[in-house]
């Protein structure tokens, strides 16, 4: 075999890897019933923020606790081991991937969709820029 043909092989075979890689790590969007039936399982949830229920957050142990709400209206306990987001309270939606065990959602990583600053600017003035 010519070193083309070896090196395009291999080529190839990162690739694939590649590929089977990204695969096993995309995680499915589910609610909180169905994550709390498989725990250890990772998954996404979205869902809101559960403003009635209390935050708990502390920054010596790095440790964030709330309560969040899914899209199905499912209530879940959720722990995050790394500081609070800032403005989390402000947020529309969140995304969290994590796992759930026994006691609550175990989020990974958040990721949230805040208010956009052009629409409160049109709520302040009285203007909806969508009409």
């Amino acid at each position: 075999m010519k070193r083309s043909h070896i090196a395009i092989i291999v080529v190839i075979a990162i690739a694939i890897g590649a590929i089977m890689v990204s695969i096993n790590d995309a995680s499915t969007y589910v609610g909180f019933a169905t994550a709390d039936s498989t725990p250890g399982t990772k998954y996404t949830v979205i869902g809101y923020l559960d403003k009635d229920a209390p935050m708990d957050y502390d920054a010596r142990a790095q440790k964030f606790e709330f309560t969040a709400i899914d899209k199905n209206g499912d209530k879940m306990k959720v722990f995050y081991g790394q500081p609070k987001p800032q403005d989390f309270e402000r947020s529309e939606e969140i995304t969290m991937k994590g796992y759930a065990t026994d006691e609550a959602f175990v989020a990974e990583e958040i990721l949230m969709k805040c208010p956009s600053k052009y629409n409160e600017q049109s709520e302040i003035e009285g203007y909806n820029t969508y009409k």
